[in-house]
């Protein structure tokens, strides 16, 4: 790999004149994605190895464990689904060419595509996906165990066909399938432990090496069904700290970066063959609230938080104008979106509600969040604001992994108070935005309801939203669960950013998702 090195001092000094710089508010528009930003000469790529600049580690390389968009990003180059989504977050055919529903909207019936080979060079087949539903189905651990759990039966009446029957008619099966990666038998047969070091999927690249804190490498596949990819590798690194991260982008020690740091966009854009891309995103930056805690229990409280947030200028301060408010609780790009009264800033109606609910004087809590730039600057802002109402925050940065160990524990062991946090749906379904994050069985460790939230009929609306097909009813249910949420406050609502990454104009076909998620399959470096 022909990239230049970067040298500390040198990065160290970017990151500081940078910052020095300031920055504008966001164009109404970046420069079209494949093309140089205006004014630019476009210069060749110095090799054909992409280096991808993120700013953290990857969870996992087991496709059934992961959540996170970045390690879906990472896995997405070497495994695949049987359907997929498009650039419009429309379903389309992966490594199934077709399928059909029965009436009764319980059962489907998909033809597999024919001549596709896993890395170890065993055949795709139907075998091979029933391997995978039953290795899912036997582990209540894995995060698909809940996406399978839902499924009656995969039966495999030819080597080109599985029927999956639902135990219940599920307006997210077909999205939620978009999320199912399809492992090779042989190693599924190792074991987890040899999966998570030795990826094997049907992808267009293949694993090469993970060095765990800092990067991961995979290369072509020769035998991918849809033609070998163009470029010799692509190495994902993992860069925390956003100076460094712009400046590897600078001295071309990387192709692209993901995400761009929104205070130095506009001074960067146009610059050294560099050119910044945005787009509104799925994104929800929030932070949860243990409602657990006795100081957090009532909702006055709660939504006195929210009046004291001055969310325009956390948009301003945090994303330098790249972001916008949300008056949900989850965003605009999200279907079914419920516009609810915003908690405008407010700090004499906060003062007002935190002394009706007895905390006139105030509390302390514990912000927990990851130990990135950004985030930490996210946190230290929430920590300026609860202080107008006499809520003293301790921020407690985490390295990621360290996080999530103290996150997903049982609820008699959970110490966590705050969480700084931003969720995107991947399946980009409205069940997909909440019920992983608020529906009360998805409390830690199952899923990520950090704030314990906790109301029957919230849990109600979901459900039955979750069998209907009838488009009416679900607006109104859908409606429903988000007016409930937004009134119990069990989070703090801050607003949804759009993505922003950085490429070299030399780099085209990457897309870059309204979820953060990454598709490189049709990258080219030219």
């Amino acid at each position: 790999m022909k990239k230049k090195i970067i040298a500390l001092f040198l990065a160290a000094a970017m990151s500081l004149s940078l910052a020095a710089c300031g920055g504008n508010a966001p164009a109404s528009s970046a420069a079209p994605k494949g093309s140089a930003a205006s004014g630019q000469t476009k210069t060749a790529a110095p090799d054909q190895d992409l280096v991808v600049g993120f700013n953290l580690d990857i969870q996992s390389l087991d496709p059934h464990q992961v959540s996170d968009t970045l390690s879906m990003s990472v896995l997405g180059t070497m495994y695949e689904q049987l359907v997929t989504f498009d650039e419009n977050q429309k379903i389309v055919p992966m490594l199934a060419e077709s399928w059909k529903v029965d009436p009764d909207n319980l059962t489907y019936t998909f033809t597999l595509r024919k001549g596709v080979k896993f890395h170890d060079g065993s055949e795709f087949n139907a075998a091979a996906f029933k391997a995978n539903y039953d290795r899912c189905m036997k582990d209540e651990k894995l995060r698909q165990y809940r996406t399978v759990s839902k499924w009656e039966s995969v039966k495999t009446p030819d080597d080109s066909t599985v029927v999956i029957k639902l135990k219940t008619p599920n307006v997210t099966f077909i999205n939620k399938l978009a999320l199912f990666s399809i492992v090779s038998p042989k190693a599924l047969e190792q074991g987890a432990a040899a999966l998570a070091k030795n990826p094997d999927g049907t992808g267009a690249y293949q694993f090469q090496e993970r060095v765990e804190g800092d990067h991961v490498t995979v290369v072509p596949f020769a035998d991918y069904w849809n033609g070998k990819p163009s470029v010799n590798s692509i190495t994902f690194k993992a860069v925390p700290e956003d100076g460094a991260r712009v400046a590897m982008l600078q001295t071309g020690e990387a192709d692209y970066i993901y995400p761009m740091p929104a205070t130095q966009a506009p001074t960067v854009d146009g610059t050294k063959d560099i050119k910044v891309v945005t787009a509104p995103s799925a994104i929800m930056r929030y932070v949860t609230l243990n409602t657990n805690l006795p100081q957090l229990k009532d909702k006055r409280v709660r939504q006195a938080m929210n009046y004291a947030i001055d969310k325009k200028a956390y948009i301003k301060t945090i994303f330098n104008g790249y972001a916008s408010e949300v008056h949900s609780c989850y965003p605009p790009t999200v279907q079914y979106y419920s516009e609810q009264t915003p908690y405008d800033f407010n700090l004499e109606k906060a003062k007002s509600l935190m002394k009706e609910a007895g905390f006139e004087n105030g509390f302390e809590l514990t912000l927990w969040g990851d130990n990135t730039t950004n985030e930490m600057k996210g946190m230290q802002f929430i920590q300026q604001q609860l202080a107008q109402i006499g809520i003293k925050v301790e921020v407690v940065p985490m390295e990621p992994n360290t996080l999530s160990g103290m996150i997903y524990v049982e609820p008699d062991k959970a110490k966590i108070n705050m969480w700084y946090v931003n969720w995107s749906p991947s399946s980009f379904d409205a069940d997909g935005a909440v019920r992983n994050i608020l529906s009360y069985p998805m409390i830690p460790p199952t899923s990520a309801n950090t704030a314990y939230y906790n109301n029957p009929e919230f849990d109600k609306a979901l459900d039955e939203a979750l069998v209907s097909t009838d488009t009416a009813k679900l607006t109104e249910l859908y409606a429903k669960a988000q007016k409930l949420v937004w009134e119990d406050s069990p989070w703090l609502f801050l607003g949804s950013d759009q993505v922003i990454a950085g490429e070299k104009t030399y780099v085209g076909g990457v897309y870059l998702g309204p979820d953060g998620k990454l598709d490189l399959t049709k990258v080219k470096l030219s």
